[in-house]
């Protein structure tokens, strides 16, 4: 019998596809955003498909609770844990959306629950709180920070899954051994089929002109590479492009230096080439909204190997469950507690 999967803050689907790619047959997505509802029902149309934001009080839909869902996957609002915020002031109410997940898991009682999030929700104060309202719902959950590039995806990427599985203690998804990671180059068009513009234009800003020129003083000339167009970045800017890309954001982030007869060219990477920096295959389309809106639906998403991986560890017939410490862990003796 295939598992049955809802996805709730589902945004344009990477973890929906990753589920569906493993195996499980997608029956619900919830989503905030109707742009990114409606790509999600464009690439998954069997599923139920809801718009709606999820508050304290929301519950699961009794045509789901039919359904028998038995893989819940989450991703709640992460811009407020995000160092990507900088400075600005941060929204409790949005890191508290974790929370909402919560009745999904009473009504559901999923045999399997994943939580994605970026890595500094482990810094909120309603972290612990969290993880122990799942164990005293009788999960077991294992924290993981897992980067994609370890998974196939020409992307480093560093997120944080609470692996939960009831009654049990899951061990973490295995990185797998052997698999080399994919340079940004695996996924650009290095070719004319999107036009650039030359690099020293009048006007160019001078942010952009320093990045590119710390980048030719160390590759030379006639070497293309990546250069980090809006926002900032701690690592000079610029980046070869015989390395997985550095971590997509919901902004138009990265440009592309070409060479044309020794002139550099500059262009931002399109769509397409995103979509496959995040792992989504070919064939998933992005045609609701405008090309800003298909970025930042990227940017937010989850790598869609990423949890196939982890969808086929927790489900895996043959899979151990338990924790490698011999039960010593905080999780394990929580659960034992609880």
């Amino acid at each position: 019998m295939p598992i049955h999967a809802l996805d709730l803050f589902c945004g344009a689907g990477g973890s929906s596809q990753g589920a569906v790619q493993a195996g499980a047959v997608l029956v619900g997505a919830i989503d905030a955003w109707d742009l990114a509802t409606a790509t999600i029902k464009s690439n998954h149309p069997g599923a139920t498909v809801l718009t709606q934001r999820l508050g304290p009080d929301s519950r699961p839909d009794k045509s789901l609770v039919k359904r028998g869902v038995q893989l819940l996957l989450a991703s709640p609002e992460c811009t407020n844990h995000s160092v990507a915020k900088g400075n600005a002031p941060r929204c409790e109410e949005s890191k508290r959306s974790a929370n909402y997940i919560v009745n999904y898991i009473e009504d559901l009682e999923p045999k399997w629950v994943v939580l994605e999030n970026v890595v500094q929700m482990r810094d909120w104060h309603g972290y612990d709180p969290l993880i122990g309202k799942l164990h005293r719902l009788g999960y077991g959950v294992t924290p993981q920070v897992i980067d994609s590039a370890d998974f196939g995806v020409p992307q480093t990427r560093k997120r944080l899954f609470l692996l939960c599985a009831r009654g049990t203690v899951p061990q973490e998804v295995p990185v797998p051994s052997g698999i080399l990671k994919k340079a940004a180059k695996s996924f650009i068009d290095l070719g004319t089929k999107w036009p650039s513009r030359v690099l020293y234009l009048p006007g160019r800003a001078e942010a952009t002109l320093a990045r590119a020129g710390r980048a030719m003083a160390e590759l030379g000339t006639d070497e293309p590479f990546l250069i980090v167009y809006y926002g900032s970045d701690g690592a000079g800017g610029w980046q070869s492009i015989d390395r997985p890309i550095r971590t997509l954001t919901t902004l138009d982030r990265f440009g592309l230096v070409t060479w044309r007869g020794g002139t550099p060219f500059l262009r931002m990477l399109q769509v397409e080439e995103l979509k496959a920096a995040m792992g989504f295959p070919p064939a998933y389309k992005f045609e609701h909204g405008a090309r800003r809106d298909h970025v930042k639906m990227l940017g937010n998403g989850v790598c869609p190997p990423v949890m196939e991986a982890i969808v086929r560890h927790l489900t895996a017939p043959t899979s151990p469950i338990g924790s490698s410490d011999g039960g010593r862990s905080p999780a394990r003796r929580l659960l034992v507690e609880s």
